[in-house]
This record gives C-alpha cells, sequence and structure tokens, in this order.
C-alpha cells in the first residue's frame, strides 16, 4: 500500500533538476481512501507513475523570493512533526528534510510563530502503528503546541493520542471520517472530496454538460465515496449523475462504453491504471468526444504508452499543488529548499505537501500574541481569516468549519485543475470549485 516518493510505475527515481515543465502526476490528488488507491507521498489520495521530471525552477534571486529578513525571537516555540520516515517499505525522510528547511525560513523571514522561533520537534513512525502511537505521545510529552502529521500509514494512530491531549493537528490530506469530522483540533488542508466530485462537476459546469457518467471500478471501496455523496451534488447542480461499475480486470470494456458514447455528456474515470486504460480505449473504439476527467492514479507511464495521445489530450485531472511548473509557489518552494536545506528532492510531491502544511498552520496563527499554548493556537487557527495556503497555486484556506461543512476539520474547499497534453502530461492550473 505505501510506497517511496517515486511513485508506483516511475521505474526509477528523478532529479528535480529535470526539464520544466514535467511533473510527477503525483502532484494531483484524488483525497480517496481506499484499497484500490495508494495513499502516501504522493499527495492526498493517490499517486500516479511519474512524469519526467520535478518542481521546475527559477532563476529569481533568493531575497526576491524569500521576501524581507524578519526574524523571530525569544523563546522558541516548539511545533512537532510526525512522518514515517524511512522504513522498510517507505521513504519519507523528504519530510524531514523539508520541514527543517521550512522552519529556517519561517524563523528568519516570517517572524515565526507569535515572533518566537519555531522549534521543530520530530519522530520517525515506521510504518508502524505502535510507533506512530509513541511518536503522538512523545509529541505531548516535549510540551509540542502543534503537530503537523505527515503521509503516515498509520495515521489515526498518530492522531487520537493527540486529539485526546487537545493538541492541534495539521495534515495535508486525510480521508478518515473520524478525522474530517473533527470540530476540536484537527485541520485539514485538502477538500476530500474535490479529486472524485468536484473536479468532474466543475467540468460538466465549464463544458456545459447536463450529465455525468462515472466509469468505476467494481470494489465497495471506490463505489462507495460516489455513491454516498455524488447524486446529491450533482443533482444540487441540476446535472444528471449515473454510474456504471466495470470489475477489476475487464480487458475490452467496449460493451460498457457504447452506451455511455450513445448518451453523450461528459465522462469521469475512477480506477487504477490497467482499468483506466481499458476504459479510455474502450471509449476510443466506439469513438466517445465529449469531455472526460479522471482520478490522478488513472495517469501513470503505463498510461502514457498504452493509450494514445489524441485520447490523452485534454483529459482533466484535479491537483492540490502545482508541481512541476514555474509559478510563484514551487518558485518560493524550490527557493526555502535551496537556502536553508540540503540535497532535498523537491520532485517529490511529499516535500511540497509538508511545506504547505509547516508553512500553512503558520499562516494560520498570523494574528497568535501572547501566551502560545496548544489551546491559544486552537482558538487562533479557528479564528484565523481566508488568506492564500502557501505552496498551493493560490488556493484560500480557513480552518474552523466553513470550508466544507460536512467535513468540519477541511480547511480547503475545492482544488486546483490541470488539462493533460498530448503526451499526458499537465499543463497550467487553474483554481476551481473554491
Amino acid at each position: 500500500m505505501w510506497h517511496d516518493g517515486s511513485c508506483p510505475g516511475s521505474g526509477r527515481r528523478r532529479r528535480a533538476a529535470a526539464r520544466p515543465g514535467a511533473v510527477r502526476l503525483g502532484a494531483l490528488a484524488g483525497g480517496l481512501a481506499a484499497s484500490l488507491l495508494v495513499v502516501s507521498a504522493c499527495g492526498s489520495g493517490g499517486s500516479t507513475g511519474s512524469a519526467a521530471g520535478g518542481a521546475a525552477t527559477s532563476a529569481a534571486p533568493a531575497a526576491n523570493v524569500l521576501g524581507p529578513v524578519a526574524k523571530a525571537a525569544g523563546a522558541p516555540v516548539r511545533i512537532g512533526v510526525i512522518s514515517d520516515g524511512k522504513s522498510p517499505i517507505i521513504d519519507q525522510s523528504v519530510e524531514f528534510d523539508v520541514a527543517k528547511a521550512t522552519v529556517g525560513y519561517l524563523n528568519e523571514h516570517r517572524s515565526g510563530i507569535a515572533g518566537r522561533p519555531i522549534e521543530l520537534v520530530t519522530c520517525e513512525a515506521l510504518s508502524d502503528p505502535a510507533k506512530t502511537a509513541d511518536c503522538a505521545n512523545q509529541m505531548i510529552e516535549q510540551n509540542a503546541v502543534a503537530v503537523v502529521v505527515g503521509g503516515v500509514a498509520a495515521q489515526e494512530s498518530a492522531w487520537t493520542p493527540l486529539h485526546d491531549a487537545g493538541v492541534p493537528v495539521v495534515l495535508y490530506s486525510a480521508s478518515t471520517p473520524a478525522l474530517l469530522g473533527d470540530a476540536k483540533s484537527t485541520y485539514v488542508l485538502a477538500d476530500p472530496n474535490f479529486g472524485v466530485i468536484g473536479l468532474p462537476l466543475e467540468l460538466a459546469k465549464k463544458t456545459g454538460s447536463k450529465k455525468v457518467t462515472a466509469v468505476v471500478i467494481d470494489v465497495p471501496a471506490a463505489k462507495g465515496v460516489l455513491e454516498a455523496s455524488a447524486p446529491a451534488a450533482f443533482k444540487k447542480a441540476g446535472i444528471d449523475f449515473k454510474m456504471v461499475a466495470v470489475a477489476p480486470g475487464t480487458a475490452d470494456m467496449t460493451p460498457q462504453m457504447q452506451p455511455i458514447a450513445a448518451g453523450g455528456g461528459e465522462v469521469f474515470i475512477l480506477g487504477n491504471d490497467a482499468f483506466c486504460i481499458s476504459a479510455l480505449n474502450g471509449l476510443k473504439a466506439v469513438g466517445f468526444t465529449g469531455p472526460i476527467s479522471a482520478i490522478v492514479q488513472c495517469i501513470t507511464d503505463a498510461t502514457r504508452t498504452a493509450v494514445s495521445g489524441s485520447v490523452l489530450k485534454g483529459i482533466n485531472i484535479a491537483a492540490t499543488a502545482p508541481l512541476g511548473t514555474d509559478n510563484p509557489s514551487t518558485t518560493l518552494f524550490n527557493t526555502v529548499a535551496a537556502t536553508y536545506g540540503k540535497g532535498i528532492d523537491t520532485s517529490k510531491i511529499a516535500g511540497l505537501n509538508t511545506f504547505m502544511a509547516v508553512a500553512g498552520l503558520q499562516a494560520a496563527l498570523t494574528g497568535l500574541t501572547g501566551d502560545v499554548t496548544p489551546a491559544t493556537v486552537n482558538a487562533a487557527i479557528k479564528a484565523m481569516k481566508k488568506t492564500e495556503l502557501p505552496g498551493s497555486g493560490g488556493q484560500q484556506f480557513q480552518c474552523g468549519g466553513t470550508a466544507v461543512p460536512a467535513s468540519p476539520a477541511s480547511c480547503v474547499s475545492g482544488g486546483l485543475i490541470t488539462t493533460l497534453d498530448g503526451k499526458g502530461q499537465p499543463t497550467a492550473y487553474a483554481v476551481a470549485g473554491a
């Protein structure tokens, strides 16, 4: 289920020096936690195979990108970071490297937290539930005022002790109902449903489609998220919604695609790459020409090989971060990594997600003054004004239960959408669904 930041299908780990414009589609997010999907360093909800490189670099002087010096001073404030680190089944160590670099930047250019320097407390969970829970207890013992939980395998094992102790928990993504439903002290920086409901809905609105057919791999975890929320969301928008479940391993989907093509509208595909290859080739075989959207797991190197560029071109994919393009968010991230880190592989989405979480926590606490405790941090986050989430490509965030009312812990509504080119690579990103 878990793997290193190179993402499935990549064949080898890529470095950030690759050509600008290419991107790991692991930067794109689906938000679906299911046995079908790989929930990992590649973002909230999943990953895909690599493209030809990582985040684009910028020639802008570091001083111009980082902004004026505004050093923190006084007694330090402890912030925790829990990551699986480097275990036998995953290498998430980039999360620690990026967290350290981000803290360096925040202490020197963003006045830390309440004007005081951030002291980073870290714990390596090693993909072990018991160790993960122990890490959470260590954070409590070391008086961390808030904890960022990375892409850990046993996310709830980290969250439960911290939640019970009243320590604010920040996650760059989550899909567990207990976490998303918590209005007390949990803050999630990705819309849990955008990749599987918001994306096809936004595309339908953009294209004027009055009907969306979801082609879904026939497993309970995949069908469940759509059955629970999609019908009401599409009905509210005045768009017909139909779900067609197809058995895993179906090599030829032409029979299933024929009535879909005849009915017109938009097609949304939810499945792994092998499933999506069959669906896309089936749509091509029946001459479907309507708009297509898909979860990120669809687009891997295998997909790019097995599906023609004419079909891939124009497919819409959801994203949580604009990794791989030269834009203000990735320019800032790359500059922070180069200035305050050493040898950080900025092509890994886990790194950018960690930057978003740590810098986002600091941004949420801009108005905090006086004592810095779990209670005052929690109150300040809930009282924050809507602001841009660092590293997110222009997305706004506001915690406190207003972003996604059905998921009180969510701080972001919507996400990014990118359109694939003829090589199956993303192009520009646009904020949508906010």
